[in-house]
């Protein structure tokens, strides 16, 4: 049964880029997809693919593409595995590829030494290796609007203003014992140092992600005054189920913005209520782009969403958002350079000098989506702003004003980790922003 329902989703997901690639490709935009509708994870892949194309679908129904030039969205389906990933991008990397969504730490990891070399710039939207927001060492790599340290530290800021700081507290930390979920700890264990609160960590190994009872019990001997969840996946669901059963108070539970979907609460219903997680990008189908999606694809019957009450949805916004810094990359490089029909060299000018200003956000129908993103040469991370949302029981709830990141001590971090991960490599290709 899974064999065919994998096959069902290949099948699924070839239809779809045929239907959008009967475009010459000498005169048309390609951006692959690396989608995992498949494999433990697809419950989150598939909305944020469905996003991801529909939005630049979008575009070329709407608009005739991006400059008067179509966009080829072709997807390759990793099943979120590394070694799948970069099967992926070696056949796809050749048609003209413009920009890789690993859309996972581990894929992104592995594509991060390629893309220098292959001259294609890598975008891990607000996830990936958080040192790549270090534009003159990782000059193709871009990871705004906000890196895992820099949400990290967004998330200890809001404790840090409720119930008179976060001075001599003790925070838990839950995390699906991967790259991902290890990535913030660093900066984690400093502001603990610098800001006087303790650390207790709760790994969850992969095989865990259902069966946390045990994790559980150790939270409620530590008795943490916060806990903070970096999960994926079924992690997530089981996570909060087993806080509720130890009658954890889920509002002194916040998950990063991948523990805070749709996919991961609507399992758990009621019983979640009043739990908190970080997010990037609106709810909803208020927003005149989304409204336009609607029309122009979803409605039309161009879109893989299995139900219209799909478009909206956390994930689903948040591949959209994807695909709108895509979009306006491919844009601004166009401007840049005079060209309609540019390379990955080209984009990845685009990319670095993003400027998703609110005026520009209200002129794209996303007025109040998400916070401002501005790349530099020096800074690919942005820095940007998160709110945080909470779930009422049946829906997610925006809850709190934008929240900055503590820029000053995440950036020397950072620097101090991008001097690290290169220190070793001496042909690394680095740029100068002067």
């Amino acid at each position: 049964m899974f064999k065919k329902l994998a096959t069902g989703a290949t099948i699924l997901a070839m239809a779809a880029t045929l239907q959008v690639t009967s475009v010459n490709a000498e005169e048309s935009l390609f951006v692959p997809s690396l989608s995992y509708r498949t494999g433990p994870f697809a419950g989150n892949g598939i909305p944020i693919a469905n996003g991801f194309a529909d939005y630049l679908n979008m575009l070329n129904e709407r608009d005739g593409g991006i400059g008067g030039v179509k966009v080829v969205v072709e997807e390759c389906e990793t099943g979120y595995n590394a070694q799948k990933g970069v099967e992926c991008y070696e056949a796809t990397k050749g048609k003209g590829a413009l920009v890789y969504n690993p859309y996972s730490t581990g894929i992104t990891l592995q594509l991060i030494p390629k893309a220098p070399v292959d001259k294609i710039p890598v975008l891990s939207m607000g996830y990936g290796l958080s040192a790549a927001a270090i534009g003159e060492k990782f000059p193709w790599t871009f990871n705004y609007p906000a890196t895992y340290w820099d949400q990290m530290s967004s998330i200890i800021k809001y404790i840090d203003g409720q119930e008179g700081g976060v001075k001599g507290k003790k925070i838990g930390f839950i995390y699906l014992d991967v790259g991902y979920g290890k990535e913030p700890i660093p900066l984690l264990d400093q502001l603990a140092e610098e800001m006087g609160f303790t650390v207790v960590k709760f790994p969850v190994g992969v095989k865990e992600m259902q069966n946390q009872a045990s994790h559980w019990l150790n939270v409620r001997k530590e008795r943490p005054d916060w806990m903070i969840m970096w999960g994926w996946g079924a992690m997530n669901a089981t996570a909060v189920k087993e806080a509720a059963k130890i009658r954890y108070p889920l509002d002194h539970f916040i998950g990063n913005w991948w523990s805070g979907a749709n996919a991961d609460l609507d399992p758990v219903g009621a019983a979640g209520k009043g739990y908190l997680a970080a997010s990037m990008s609106g709810n909803g189908t208020d927003f005149p782009a989304v409204q336009d999606m609607l029309k122009y694809v979803v409605d039309k019957g161009m879109s893989q969403v299995a139900d219209r009450s799909d478009v909206g949805k956390v994930l689903y916004n948040r591949g959209m958002l994807n695909a709108v810094v895509v979009a306006e990359g491919i844009r601004i490089a166009q401007e840049m350079t005079g060209k309609k029909v540019i390379t990955g060299e080209d984009m990845r000018l685009g990319l670095e000098n993003m400027d998703l200003s609110e005026a520009r956000l209200k002129e794209l129908g996303l007025e109040g989506f998400t916070a401002p993103i501005k790349a530099t040469c020096k800074n690919h991370g942005s820095g940007g702003s998160i709110f945080l949302q909470q779930w009422d029981g049946e829906k997610w709830s925006r809850v709190s004003d934008l929240i900055p990141p503590m820029t000053e001590k995440v950036r020397a971090m950072l620097v101090e980790a991008a001097d690290k991960y290169v220190a070793d490599k001496p042909g690394w290709q680095t740029q100068s922003c002067d």
